[in-house]
């Protein structure tokens, strides 16, 4: 079957919470580790550290390349001149996208001194938050807001609006790293006056060769899987790759084999395009997400096959003897996806001409021939993989 990633996992799913005695797990301090074996793409700047912790401290291996850096803007003479240009206006309607650019925001008010005419401004206006992020932010600057998206979209905020009606009202946008052209003029054409505010913006990093290394990794099917917090990153990642010739080779790996974790829809909308379906907690948030990441991997990705050496567990490049004592190994992309194959077929021979097929980075079959005998050579059992001469090969179960 295909999984909502598009990942074939036709193998044995592992249970999805396994008992804390298993001796496949390897307890942490306090914390099973059961990303152990698994290598996790992240490609956020902001909060990355807390990504990073939470996915090594359960036993992954993280590559962090951001994709896009977030700039504050608390220092701009045009957040300044946007901010005293807001006050002056005194807007009938002020929308807070995002809870950061909120904080950042008051910041540079205060940095201006302009912190009292601020907070009478917005406490006069009717404020509209795009989603509860954003509404803590607000009312932690003692304000209350007049609705919310529940969808936490900036088109649903400004339907609000629209509903509510602006002819002749001016309404101020709180821009979430960059302008929203299409949603201004939806407003201006109901008749609004429309203002917007930049408290900070997305910068690319000055070299690409750290987001190359993390693009080239999910070609070549070394990480199990990537996470996006931002929409922007998204797009910046996707381009990147476009921008060196990998774009066709970046989406196919999106699509078949490397799972894609976006924090919630807006996030995940670019992949959509791409033809990409990423995997998305219930709630938008981050802990939701690293808790997906960790139940998705476990339930997905985790197989197990009797074999005659025992049970034989596959978690990410990691493969385990469960009746071999301390016998693990990390295999290369290719030997582990032929190791795939052989164990969904759970002892039917496989002819050269199907794994041909269905390998993709296998060519030839000089090229099979080889990803066996180094599949034999780096297991600890290397006799479960046996040839079936004239037909192929098969996993001894």
């Amino acid at each position: 079957m295909t999984s909502e990633t598009g990942t074939t996992t036709d193998l044995q799913p592992a249970p999805a919470a396994p008992s804390a005695a298993s001796p496949l797990l390897v307890p942490g301090p306090g914390l099973p580790q059961t990303l152990d074996g698994f290598r996790i793409g992240v490609t956020s700047d902001r909060r990355s550290e807390d990504l990073i912790s939470a996915f090594e401290r359960r036993g992954a291996e993280v590559l962090h390349a951001p994709a896009l850096r977030i700039a504050p803007l608390t220092e701009s003479l045009t957040l300044q001149e946007d901010t005293r240009r807001a006050i002056a206006a005194q807007p009938d309607f002020v929308v807070i996208t995002t809870a950061y650019g909120m904080r950042r925001w008051a910041e540079a008010a205060q940095a201006y001194g302009m912190d009292a005419a601020f907070y009478e401004t917005l406490e006069r206006a009717s404020i509209l938050v795009r989603g509860p992020k954003a509404r803590g932010a607000v009312r932690a600057q003692g304000l209350d807001d007049d609705g919310v998206a529940e969808d936490e979209r900036t088109n649903t905020v400004v339907q609000m609006l629209l509903e509510r009606g602006v002819a002749g009202k001016t309404v101020l946008i709180q821009l979430h790293g960059a302008s929203d052209d299409s949603q201004i003029r939806r407003l201006e054409a109901a008749g609004a006056t429309v203002l917007t505010v930049l408290p900070y913006a997305w910068s690319k990093p000055e070299k690409d060769s750290e987001l190359l290394r993390l693009i080239d990794s999910v070609i070549e099917r070394q990480l199990d899987l990537v996470t996006f917090t931002a929409a922007p990153a998204v797009e910046a990642f996707l381009s990147v790759a476009r921008q060196y010739g990998r774009g066709t080779e970046l989406v196919d790996a999106l699509r078949t084999d490397v799972v894609t974790a976006a924090v919630g829809g807006v996030t995940a909308a670019p992949l959509y395009d791409a033809g990409v379906e990423p995997i998305i907690p219930s709630r938008w948030r981050l802990g939701a997400m690293i808790k997906l990441v960790c139940d998705h991997l476990e339930t997905h990705h985790t197989l197990r096959r009797k074999t005659r050496h025992g049970v034989m567990e596959i978690r990410g490049r990691q493969v385990r003897f469960c009746d071999v004592e301390d016998q693990h190994v990390q295999l290369p992309p290719g030997p582990l996806s032929l190791l795939r194959e052989l164990a969904d077929a759970d002892g039917a021979v496989l002819s050269r001409e199907h794994l041909l097929s269905v390998l993709g980075q296998c060519d030839s079959e000089h090229a099979l021939e080889m990803w066996v005998s180094r599949l034999r050579k780096s297991l600890p059992v290397g006799d479960v993989v046996q040839t079936v001469v004239k037909r192929g090969y098969r996993l001894a179960v």
